[in-house]
């Protein structure tokens, strides 16, 4: 059940005014709100809800006995137990075919015979993110960052929470928890800033990233070698556009359909592709992960605390573990890896570098190399193996330009998508304003029409959100 579906639609308007409806009963709004979370996770399949529940209702008694227990000894125990529980149900189910496949062909190089008998895994939709939140309300009722939760409810929503189930962002519990055990105000409930995230991530998904998947980034990744240079560079501008486009989209929505049942989350992304260094770029895209990373894997290893090798260490472990979170393949590995040697390489400069006030010309050099190293990285996130990756990349340095099949909408679309990056901040701010001012007349009457439009221009059928694989 994609978001910028029909049956979609249906499905929240019929939870949205069964939710406020049961609004003097915060227990029965719960309960109907977890209910339609786990319909909607299990119209994929059914099995996936089971998978659900034990992963968040097993999070929620390993929180309980660590919190009716003060022996130091048995939190540490049961923090260890739930851990190794949340990552081996997403080891197994996520990772399983990826070692199977490595260790056979190991064995096959090493002469043995023996061969494991890969089992056909079906892969969860979001099983990375909700494990991931998962893990992180047990870890942070251990280091005793909140309270444990009272009732089982409040963590099976907070985990199932349908909007943000199966792409995130990666809500913490310190974040989400609170709001729950709270009775959101009508009167207070954001409907402009609601309103104006979601038409906006239905643009992004809808007219951009489709266009661009569908017109230049699939065919050309599909075969590479077939194109000229000139392509295969703009694709991976294209590509780099889509992601952003794609993943940004469904992060809004999902903060702008929370935002209508009276809970509020962080923004996911922050104008990424305006970065000045690795570092940066990383506090603003995908922030939900970046940070549950820095929290839960980078500080835990030491972070920068113990030296400088050390912290070259931890930076390759947290990004190389990132990249494999990203998905079972050595291209999301050397993805991750890239990332980590970058922002190391990055860090030993800056030491030796000190801390020196940039020139205009020098914040020029470094968008222009922060940019383009995103960008071909992305090369490697996108292609399919790690072969056709190095053929993508055989195509662009073999610089034939003798000719193009991208059209200027195409291109016009892409240099968009990257200029986006560079509009002042209060923009998004100044239309939720003026929009919020409107009367709801004038409300629905733009929402609807944007809507029309955006289903106008944008090409038939609807593409799953990149992140859904995940």
């Amino acid at each position: 059940m994609l978001f910028p579906t029909v049956e979609f639609a249906i499905f929240f308007l019929i939870v949205f005014f069964a939710s406020w409806l049961a609004y003097s009963k915060p227990l029965l709004r719960k309960y109907i709100l977890l209910v339609a979370s786990y319909f909607f996770y299990g119209y994929w399949d059914w099995r996936f809800a089971l998978l659900l529940f034990f992963c968040s209702y097993s999070s929620y008694w390993f929180g309980k006995w660590m919190s009716d227990s003060d022996d130091a000894i048995k939190r540490k125990r049961l923090i260890i137990v739930s851990t190794v529980l949340n990552l081996g149900i997403l080891g197994f189910f996520k990772y399983y075919g990826f070692f199977v496949s490595n260790f056979n062909e190991m064995l096959l190089s090493l002469g043995i015979g023996y061969r494991i008998i890969a089992l056909e895994v079906i892969l969860p939709v979001g099983i990375s993110f909700f494990t991931f939140q998962a893990m992180s309300y047990v870890i942070d009722v251990y280091r005793n960052d909140i309270p444990a939760a009272k009732s089982p409810v409040d963590v099976l929503l907070y985990v199932s929470f349908f909007p943000q189930l199966v792409a995130g962002p990666i809500v913490r519990a310190s974040e989400f928890l609170p709001q729950l055990y709270t009775h959101p105000e009508k009167n207070k409930i954001k409907a402009a800033q609601a309103a104006t995230l979601i038409l906006g991530g239905l643009f992004k998904k809808v007219v951009i990233a489709n266009y661009l998947a569908i017109q230049i980034v699939d065919p050309i990744f599909q075969n590479p070698l077939q194109y000229s240079s000139f392509d295969t560079i703009f694709g991976v501008y294209a590509y780099a556009v889509q992601i952003y486009c794609d993943f940004s989209a469904y992060s809004d929505i999902a903060i702008g359909l929370a935002l209508l049942f009276g809970y509020e989350f962080t923004i996911n992304f922050n104008h990424p592709y305006r970065s000045l260094s690795i570092q940066e770029f990383w506090r603003r895209w995908h922030i939900s992960l970046s940070s549950w990373l820095r929290d839960y894997l980078y500080i835990p290893l030491g972070g920068n605390k113990k030296g400088r090798l050390m912290t070259y260490r931890n930076l390759l472990i947290t990004m190389f573990l990132g990249g494999l979170w990203h998905g079972a393949a050595w291209n999301f590995v050397l993805w991750g890896a890239l990332h980590g040697t970058g922002l190391a390489v990055e860090r030993y400069i800056n030491e030796k570098r000190g801390k020196k006030e940039k020139t205009f010309f020098g914040k020029a050099i470094s968008f222009f190399f922060v940019f383009n190293f995103v960008c071909l990285t992305w090369v490697f996130f996108r292609a399919d193996s790690f072969s056709t990756a190095m053929q993508y990349l055989e195509s662009i340095v073999k610089f034939d330009f003798s000719g193009s099949v991208l059209s200027p909408l195409g291109i016009t679309i892409i240099l968009y998508g990257i200029a986006s990056n560079f509009t002042p901040q209060n923009w998004g701010v100044f239309i939720r304003d003026y929009f919020g001012r409107l009367n709801p007349v004038a409300q629905a009457a733009i929402f609807g029409g944007v809507l029309v439009l955006i289903g106008a221009f944008g090409p038939e059928g609807v593409a799953p959100f990149i992140y859904f694989q995940f």
